[in-house]
Parts: C-alpha cells; sequence; structure tokens
C-alpha cells in the first residue's frame, strides 16, 4: 500500500501510475499525484477532530486549488451520495463510527481518484456498517474505481472480485471471482 501510495519507493523493478515512472519523481510531485490518482481510506478515518464532516471533505479540493463554492458543492454532495447530508455541520467526535467512515471515503471521493486504497477500512465497525461500508467500495468499483482493500477479514475478502493473500511478503493465494 505504501507502495502503490507513492508514499514509499519500491527496492526493485518499476512502479508506472498512469504511464509515469514513481521513481523519478520529486516529493512534490509525488504529493500531486496522489492527490489527482489516489484516495486514501484508513481504519481509524483520519479525520481532522476540529473540521466538520464537510470540511474534512474539502481538505484534498483545497491541495487540488478548487474555488470555495465548488469545494462546498462537490463536498456536499458526496455527503448527500453517502447518506450523511444531515450530518455535514457535525464533528468527528458527534459522529457514529460507520458515519466517520463514510466522511473518511467521501474524502477519499472528492478529486475522483482513479485508485481508492483502503487498509482495514471495516476494522473498527461492527458487521451492519462493513457490509454498508462494502457496498459502497462495490459500487465505485463497479463504476470504474480500482479499490485496494487490505484486510484480515477473510469476511470482507470474500466479498471482492479478487483476493491476494500474503504471508511473510509472499503471494501465497490469488483468487477471482466474478
Amino acid at each position: 500500500m505504501q507502495i502503490i501510495g507513492c508514499l514509499d519507493s519500491q527496492t526493485s523493478g518499476e512502479y508506472l501510475l498512469d504511464n509515469k515512472v514513481i521513481s523519478e519523481k520529486s516529493e512534490k510531485e509525488l504529493a500531486l499525484l496522489r492527490n489527482d490518482y489516489i484516495g486514501f481510506v484508513f481504519q481509524n478515518f483520519n479525520l481532522f477532530p476540529d473540521l466538520t464532516a464537510l470540511e474534512n471533505v474539502t481538505v484534498p479540493l483545497i491541495y487540488k486549488g478548487t474555488h470555495f463554492r465548488e469545494r462546498r458543492n462537490i463536498s456536499s454532495q458526496l455527503l448527500s451520495d453517502l447518506g450523511l447530508e444531515l450530518f455535514k455541520n457535525h464533528k468527528p467526535s458527534e459522529l457514529s463510527g460507520g458515519q466517520k467512515q463514510r466522511v473518511a471515503i467521501a474524502r477519499a471521493l472528492a478529486n475522483k481518484p482513479k485508485i481508492i486504497l483502503a487498509d482495514e477500512p471495516t476494522g473498527a465497525l461492527d458487521s451492519k456498517t462493513s457490509i454498508e461500508v462494502m457496498r459502497i467500495f462495490k459500487r465505485l468499483n463497479e463504476e470504474g474505481t480500482t479499490c485496494i482493500i487490505v484486510t484480515h477479514d477473510s469476511n470482507i475478502a470474500a466479498q471482492t472480485k479478487r483476493s491476494i493473500v500474503l504471508n511473510d511478503g509472499q503471494i501465497v493465494d490469488d483468487k477471482r471471482r466474478n
């Protein structure tokens, strides 16, 4: 995930993202690539505690230089799409775990990334909310977004089109489903 997310460099081989050689990019160029191509969703949400849900979703749009009014419109629409229109002015401490994760997903989608990297996105959620979050990832994937989900939960992995099992850094299983 660190390499795919352009946070670490590979030790061998070559990593191309949209035909761009990642190892040749400066830190600033990598930050711009991450903001344009990759949305991150974390197990612990990584929301800014002093910002509202709406403000949290606008953060990647600020870095992209999106105009204030457009940032608000995009963020409001994403929160609405994820069933959070009534919670846009709530701070993370006022939200449930599932609501926080949907805010994090909305933030990851703000710049319309080609790839979503989700690190244990259901790890802190109950089973009902986990199903809801996986439904969102499935829909995103059907709409053309590549979703890479790291999980230790075999029930979550079983819901994906493909699951790759690693053990000590080695691929031990690779299953494709229809």
